[in-house]
């Protein structure tokens, strides 16, 4: 028998996601996948697997599952609140889903993006090279209730796993390099981006996310005169009433706005993750600083396996106590103390 996860209740915005489809933006499509890709590091190093493995995003609010086999699962992303048949369960961690037990995860506490992973991965039909929902393209669909989805083989068995994620859930520090438009903004527009914080406005999805500043809306010179030309992730643009827009994974592909500056990969994720009303304050680092953070953000997610450590529980709330080993390095008693 084929493990599958049935999904009972599905929150509004429930995708699957993976690391996306780079290298189409020639045919229009952005890369799309997870908005807060590091979420997908986190929970692949709890369970021991690909970071590109198919997860399943929660917009703001989970859902209700079940599995017909026993499998593992991860939760990481915006923390959620999260029960298994009523006995509540940690999240950025790693636990056992038995077959036939309901896992019910609620609202959002902090962030936006929650993730439930499954070892072995979530199984679904690739689309150029992902099999990832893009819902600004037309790929895929947002998941309902009653929807079954199969779950691959896993070669791993290791549970009760804990990380420590980094925060940013809650706005903050954000670091930027110029982009091709950064020059037609004047020294007191930039400087004025960078010493008053923005707050993150309620229009917000994974295409873009509005921000409000604090001194009205920032002026541009010639920013009518700029020709359309390939977008990213990260560019922020000033549209016409001077609000700073922040593009993200499900952007067009092309735009004619001014780009104020581009947020470093690394930090995308806090920009994904800040809930509305959170505040974001922006600094400018030269490319040369730029590329030395994104190198060793890239080696720390490549390390976060060696990060987990054990889940530790109240003994008292363990029903499945005997399943855990809770003894390490026994000895007799009766041995030298220096061969110890």
């Amino acid at each position: 028998m084929n493990a599958k996860l049935t999904i009972l209740r599905a929150g509004p915005s429930m995708t699957l996601q993976d690391m996306g489809r780079p290298g189409h933006l020639a045919l229009g499509l952005s890369r799309g996948g997870a908005a807060d890709r590091l979420a997908l590091v986190e929970g692949a190093a709890l369970l021991g697997q690909p970071a590109d493995t198919l997860a399943l995003e929660m917009a703001a609010l989970g859902g209700e599952f079940q599995a017909n086999e026993d499998v593992r699962i991860a939760l990481t992303g915006a923390p959620m609140r999260a029960t298994i048949d009523g006995e509540a369960v940690v999240w950025n961690a790693s636990h056992r889903l038995p077959a036939g037990a309901r896992l019910s995860i609620g609202a959002a506490t902090a962030g936006c993006y929650g993730y439930l992973h499954v070892g072995g991965g979530i199984v679904a039909d690739p689309f150029l090279g992902a099999a990832s929902a893009h819902l600004a393209a037309g790929i895929g669909a947002l998941l309902q209730a009653g929807e079954t989805l199969n779950i691959g083989h896993d070669i791993g068995r290791e549970t009760n796993m804990m990380i420590e994620p980094e925060d940013r859930f809650h706005g903050g520090a954000v670091r930027l390099t110029p982009s091709f438009q950064t020059d037609l903004f004047g020294k007191a527009e930039l400087d004025r981006l960078q010493a008053e914080p923005l707050r993150r406005a309620a229009r917000a999805n994974r295409m873009g996310v509005a921000l409000t500043p604090q001194g009205g809306g920032y002026h541009v010179e010639g920013g009518r005169n700029v020709v359309s030309e390939i977008v990213l992730p990260g560019d922020i643009q000033i549209t016409g009433d001077g609000v700073p827009f922040v593009l993200m994974v499900e952007c067009q592909t092309t735009g004619g706005y001014p780009r104020i500056g581009t947020v470093l990969s690394c930090d995308l994720p806090r920009v994904a993750q800040a809930p509305a009303g959170a505040e974001l304050r922006f600094r400018f680092v030269d490319l040369q600083e730029a590329v030395e953070l994104e190198r060793t953000e890239a080696k720390r997610r490549t390390e976060l396996g060696k990060r987990c450590r054990p889940l530790i529980r109240d003994p008292r709330l363990m029903r499945d106590l005997l399943s855990y080993n809770l003894i390490g390095g026994v000895v007799a008693g009766n041995e030298d103390i220096e061969e110890i």
